[in-house]
């Protein structure tokens, strides 16, 4: 097992992994057409070429795309930072919360509006307690409930946000943004604690997106989450073997 400790460190710290992590999610987004969608006239509206982009900008239309791709590559590399142990990758999470929130509120998830605050307080703190030189914990008794009172919060303020604000009804689409919602609020909170289990709440997040994008057939999202699982994967168990930096 000591012989895997300056490897799974290389791994975690190594910029190629990083730059593999940015083509691979723009190559998805770009895959996926991500580039060619617009919000216009209260809708979203795909295959918007991009020789047409800029005049439809210029009309009042939110370029929905570029600014999906834009967070997903800020949120792979804030993901990457916070593996290194680098806070500044709590605070760039902190802000694409913001981008994050305003996104997934357009793409019909009304609730948005009262989950992506708290997930913004929880980077913002997470920031400041790592300043503090928080520590890497064993995981203990707090770690578990963290996790179950993020997932009935979770599914609390969804379903609340959906009653309140209208967007997307159905209960196969609340429930699924529920759980996942729910996992990265106990994640996101065990990492501002620094738990090392926190990477296992981000397995079993990246696990469930893996799962739902298979049934989805939906290739592009498979290949990202299995390398989102294989980086939760290292970084768990450097932060298991070698602690903090």
């Amino acid at each position: 097992m000591s012989n895997l400790r300056p490897i799974l460190r290389q791994l975690v710290e190594s910029k190629y992994l990083d730059l593999f992590g940015v083509l691979l999610v723009l190559g998805v987004c770009y895959y996926r057409s991500f580039h060619e969608t617009i919000f216009y006239q209260g809708e979203i509206q795909f295959g918007i070429p991009m020789t047409e982009l800029w005049s439809h900008v210029q009309q009042g239309a939110f370029p929905l795309g570029l600014l999906s791709m834009l967070g997903a590559v800020l949120s792979l590399l804030g993901t990457r930072l916070v593996g290194k142990q680098n806070n500044w990758g709590n605070l760039l999470n902190t802000f694409t919360a913001i981008n994050s929130g305003v996104l997934d509120f357009l793409f019909g998830n009304a609730s948005a509006i009262i989950t992506y605050p708290l997930s913004f307080f929880i980077n913002t703190f997470a920031f400041a307690n790592w300043n503090k030189g928080q520590k890497i914990r064993k995981i203990d008794r707090n770690y578990f409930i963290i996790v179950i009172v993020g997932l009935m919060i979770g599914f609390a303020l969804v379903f609340l946000g959906a009653h309140l604000f209208g967007g997307r009804a159905d209960t196969t689409f609340l429930t699924v943004v529920s759980i996942t919602f729910g996992l990265s609020l106990g994640g996101n909170f065990c990492n501002a604690l620094k738990y090392e289990e926190s990477w296992l709440s981000w397995i079993i997040y990246n696990i469930v997106q893996l799962t739902k994008n298979t049934m989805q057939m939906n290739i592009a999202n498979v290949v990202k989450y299995i390398f989102y699982l294989f980086n939760a994967f290292i970084t768990l168990f450097d932060w298991k073997l070698n602690g903090d930096k």
